[in-house]
């Protein structure tokens, strides 16, 4: 049997697989970014075993977790690693280092793989996320991309990423394009614990002597907050301001937004919230022209009376440098016309 590593956090690169052993709902919360989820206890499985040990004995807990654990890692030994090579080298971890990740540790480092547990846990981890996005920000040269709704930003950032510069896609990461309508179809938005892992794993990927191209948000996207330290760094960054003509820009959200156009029902929803800004009647005009079909109206009435001057007034009052941003202006939104705006501004930074 081949003796169980003790690693740390600095060492997770180097192993092949970082194997979670916590329940279901503990991983969906949040995860070391890129782990595999192998519960050796189930959700309904782990708290039947805490009511044992809280009401009737620790032993009996014990008992019947262990021979649950057996069956659960067995399960997976011949499902989720049954094609694992001799060299394998998987990293386990649990909530805090203890019994479910060294119950799986054991069995693996048995068979003959060389196998590492994480000291502390996810605990540790978590720990760890928080300080750094406490500190990591501040790191970066960021360079905040702006314009109003529907002037290509998301866009811009992929086609930088494209082009080899470092991108934080917020959204992305959010699952969420970040306005009152920004909710993604079928996709609901992760955790605020898994967003903040999110963020960090990004974070650690980039080199602090390459500028960071982000978009300029809020300090929410849709439910979630963004860290704070990081919201600082953007608001104090140097800015990209993009001027794209209003044709393209319905043209671009109407393709965002397709979703709608099939099934209103959300949008008649959320137009609803606008009312104490605009009024009952305007929503309802608003309304009737989703109801009707005419998108492209609707879409150039949104951005001219709510979503630009909103914009004007967010993005003026939180980034102290907008006033002196580099203007970036795009006829289209084409792919080809962002990627020839990407490979310029790459080259000049």
């Amino acid at each position: 049997m081949r003796k169980i590593e003790a690693a740390t956090l600095a060492q997770l690169a180097e192993y092949d697989d970082i194997i979670d052993v916590r329940s279901p709902a503990e991983f969906a919360e949040d995860h070391i970014p890129g782990a595999i989820s192998a519960p050796v206890l189930d959700n309904e499985e782990r708290a039947r075993i805490g009511t044992l040990y809280k009401q009737v004995s620790p032993f009996e807990a014990q008992r019947q977790g262990a021979a649950l654990i057996s069956r659960n890692i067995a399960r997976h030994l011949e499902t989720l690693f049954s094609d694992k090579p001799k060299h394998w080298h998987p990293l386990v971890y649990c909530w805090r280092g203890g019994q479910r990740s060294g119950a799986m540790a054991h069995i693996l480092a048995q068979i003959g793989w060389r196998t590492g547990q994480l000291q502390g846990g996810y605990k540790t981890y978590r720990r760890q996320v928080v300080a750094d996005l406490a500190t990591l920000p501040a790191q970066f040269d960021f360079r905040v991309v702006c314009g109003p709704t529907g002037s290509g930003k998301s866009r811009l950032l992929q086609a930088l990423a494209a082009a080899g510069a470092q991108v934080l896609d917020l959204e992305v990461l959010a699952q969420h394009r970040g306005s009152l309508l920004g909710s993604l179809p079928e996709t609901p938005q992760p955790a605020q614990k898994m967003f903040e892992s999110r963020i960090w794993d990004a974070l650690r990927h980039h080199h602090a002597d390459s500028p960071v191209f982000v978009e300029a948000e809020s300090r929410k996207i849709g439910t979630l907050h963004l860290p704070e330290q990081l919201v600082s760094a953007m608001r104090s960054a140097e800015c990209l301001s993009l001027n794209v003509p209003i044709r393209a820009r319905i043209e671009l959200l109407l393709e965002d937004y397709a979703h709608f156009l099939g099934d209103p029902t959300a949008l008649l929803e959320n137009l609803v919230h606008l009312t104490e800004l605009h009024g009952k009647q305007t929503i309802q005009h608003w309304q009737t022209l989703a109801e009707t079909g005419h998108w492209a109206t609707l879409v150039e009435e949104l951005l001219t009376r709510h979503y630009d001057p909103a914009y004007q007034r967010s993005t003026q009052s939180n980034y102290a440098r907008l006033e002196h941003a580099r203007q970036l202006t795009l006829d289209s939104l084409t792919p080809a016309s962002l990627q020839t705006q990407a490979v310029l501004v790459r080259a000049e930074t």
